[in-house]
């Protein structure tokens, strides 16, 4: 890519970014937008649909950036939750590596420039993008030596700052369990494989276990059982009963009559009222007819609580019985974060579910290739030539060529990711996870490898390498390779960064699927609120997308510094930008305690590994083997200052120490009513679709009562 083609595609997005906040200052304001801009608040009450039209909602105004600034960190933490917190960290500490990052680019750059190793005598507007890079520097130059103190020292800062964040994330997890309210999931752990002796139950076999082996600190427990079913019933009434409720407080009698067909468009005539309670009361026979048959259908697996957080824990890290496949013990997610479906599966199944899992995303990650390559061949004109040489004429184009090599690439793999995490939370929930938190931690992990398999080394490799796969059998081999491969693909991923990224950033503020969404149902579905629900962060599809511009921007410090700015660009943006989404639009449906930290700082010492693999072998490239063989030792320095991380503060991550847990019971007993707190966890793990069924008042038509489920 020619600089002049970066320029032209800076340009573009840097307009589609101003136009989206020009667009969303006004869009805010507007009374039919609030759903879509500010639903966190619709759902604390803190705003109301309403209002009249002022010339005023038409300008354009940048408050929503002060006000997303304003709050301090606690304020933010208290508000959002320690995983919001630990996303925003991410922006933090990208910002500091990529600030001093950049103070060293400003030296490295020059020295790029400076060399003639690459020929290229076009005026400095139609200079390559690889002129800028360490490509263009003279084999055997001493100027490489700066190269390789940038290497070491960029390393070294990197590594401080994970240390420090990885601290200060660590005391801030203990600061907010010190500060919680007492929270069941603290108290109860779930024990699978229960034996069940002939002539008992489930429930009676855990009784005895537990009052016996337990029997200072055993609370209660809840038996899970096949119950998914009564829960699509369910989740049918609560829609009804909301569409109804929302009809009868309109009290509109022409708007009474609507089409029983899609969004009230096709179909015969009906009355909306009764057609609805017809449906509901038919609903409401069918779920008292399976939950009055679930009582003989429990599952061998049951939530078991304990009158302290201690008491808890020693049932977890210890082996409950003689046959370690029994009274398996896991951690207890809490209870709205509970995923009934996979309870009622058998070991085989599970087992079976986690092979053709593993398959698929397998399948899935080597057929992406296919886009990838496509992709690719945009980027070389020569190439779509010879597919389509009828298009020869018009690729020759200047403004054409600067608009497919600079823009259109970036644009389609973009499209063909959007696919991806819906289809890893897919897969993930198939694994038997429990909790809707462990289905998006997993599907991060499979998003973030598929992105950095996919994006970075399927590009790298695409040329020529890719076909001569043989020589990743000689590890050797790889730090040439990567050498070889990683520089020449420096102004794609430049261009990816202001395509893709900031484009990405600026649209998540916008928000226009949902603007679409929420026009469509106010115009042709008039219950189009009555389903209304603040949207929750979506971490397994952002944490990867962030962190792949993490490692492209470790990778390319020094071999292409000029990817630099555009980082900071697009990190200052990200961290205001979701700073006021998480203030104003995403409420949070779980709660970690900050468990994807581990995953950030895995990620980034991955990115410094490979960042040193290929300094090697640039450096052997470039004729300089002492400096080739100095670097050995960064990977190794490296891997023991994460070992080092790993045990100094991962297991705080995984769970809380015996000292904290004894300290914070001793601290309810004093500062809460703990029997208040045991009454009302007896029943927090409750199924929902199990729990007593409250009726509403009935309606004119006297059908049968609405129901409504409650839950802790």
């Amino acid at each position: 890519m020619i600089l002049s083609a970066l320029l032209t595609s800076v340009a573009i997005n840097l307009g589609l970014c101003l136009l989206f906040f020009t667009l969303y200052s006004i869009l805010r304001k507007q009374p039919g937008n609030i759903n879509v801009y500010v639903p966190r608040f619709v759902a604390e009450g803190k705003v109301k649909e309403g209002g009249q039209f002022n010339l005023e909602r038409l300008l354009p105004t940048a408050g929503w950036v002060r006000k997303a600034w304003e709050p301090t960190e606690d304020e933010f933490l208290s508000t959002s939750g320690l995983d919001a917190f630990v996303f925003m960290r991410m922006f933090v500490f990208s910002l500091k590596v990529f600030t001093f990052g950049a103070i060293i680019g400003i030296v490295l750059i020059p020295i790029n420039y400076m060399g003639s190793q690459l020929t290229d005598d076009s005026d400095f507007q139609h200079k390559s993008l690889d002129s800028f890079s360490i490509s263009n520097v003279n084999n055997g130059s001493n100027r490489l030596w700066i190269h390789f103190s940038a290497a070491y020292v960029f390393t070294g800062v990197v590594c401080y700052l994970l240390y420090y964040e990885y601290r200060y994330i660590s005391s801030k997890r203990i600061a907010c369990f010190y500060s919680s309210e007492p929270q069941p999931h603290h108290f109860t752990v779930l024990v699978r494989g229960i034996p069940i002796p002939p002539g008992s139950t489930c429930t009676d076999a855990v009784q005895r276990f537990f009052s016996e082996y337990h029997p200072s600190t055993y609370l209660s427990h809840s038996v899970v059982r096949r119950s998914s079913k009564l829960h699509n019933l369910i989740t049918d009434a609560d829609k009804l009963y909301k569409k109804l409720t929302n009809l009868k407080q309109k009290n509109d009698a022409p708007k009474r009559q609507t089409r029983e067909g899609c969004c009230g468009l096709f179909g015969p005539k009906v009355d909306t009222v009764d057609h609805y309670e017809r449906r509901l009361g038919n609903i409401e026979d069918n779920v008292r007819m399976e939950q009055s048959s679930l009582a003989s259908k429990e599952v061998p697996a049951a939530f078991v609580s304990f009158k302290t957080r201690f008491g808890a824990a020693i049932a977890l890290h210890i082996q409950e019985g003689v046959n370690p496949t029994e009274w398996i013990t896991e951690e207890a997610p809490e209870p709205h974060d509970v995923y009934w479906p996979f309870f009622t599966v058998s070991f085989l199944k599970r087992w079976i579910s986690k092979l053709v899992v593993y398959v698929a995303y397998t399948t899935l990650t080597v057929l992406f290739l296919i886009p990838v390559a496509i992709v690719q061949g945009l980027t070389h004109l020569e190439q779509l030539e010879t597919f389509f040489p009828f298009l020869k004429g018009v690729l020759r184009l200047s403004v054409v060529s600067q608009v497919i090599t600079g823009y259109l690439p970036s644009l389609i793999l973009q499209l063909f990711l959007s696919y991806v995490p819906p289809t890893m939370i897919m897969l993930s929930s198939l694994q038997g996870y429990i909790s809707w938190s462990q289905i998006q931690k997993s599907a991060c992990t499979k998003v973030l490898l598929f992105t950095i398999w996919n994006i970075f080394f399927a590009n790298v490799l695409s040329g020529s390498a890719l076909y001569r796969v043989n020589i990743f059998l000689e590890p050797k081999n790889i730090p040439r390779v990567l050498a070889e491969a990683v520089p020449s693909q420096a102004s794609f991923f430049i261009a990816y960064v202001v395509t893709s990224g900031w484009t990405t950033i600026a649209s998540e503020l916008f928000r226009l699927s949902t603007l679409i969404s929420n026009f469509l149902s106010r115009t042709f579905c008039k219950n189009g609120d009555d389903d209304f629900e603040p949207p929750s962060i979506p971490y397994h599809s952002e944490i990867p997308r962030i962190r792949l511009f993490g490692l492209l921007g470790v990778t390319y410090f020094f071999l292409a510094p000029l990817i630099l700015p555009f980082l900071l660009i697009y990190f200052c943006l990200g961290y205001i930008i979701f700073r006021n989404q998480f203030l104003k639009v995403y409420v949070p449906k779980f709660e970690t305690g900050g468990e994807f930290w581990p995953t950030v700082h895995n990620s980034t010492i991955f990115s410094l590994i490979l960042m040193h693999v290929i300094a090697i072998g640039i450096f052997g490239l470039k004729k300089l083997p002492l400096a080739s063989a100095l670097t050995l030792p960064l990977p190794i320095l490296t891997l023991l200052f994460n070992e080092y991380c790993q045990k100094r503060f991962r297991p705080i991550f995984k769970n809380f120490p015996a000292e904290c847990l004894i300290k914070k019971d001793r601290a309810d007993e004093i500062e809460h009513n703990m029997s208040e707190f045991y009454d009302k966890m007896e029943n927090a793990y409750n199924d929902p679709a199990l729990m007593p069924v409250q009726y509403s008042e009935r309606f004119d038509s006297q059908r049968s009562p609405l129901l409504h489920s409650s839950q802790f």
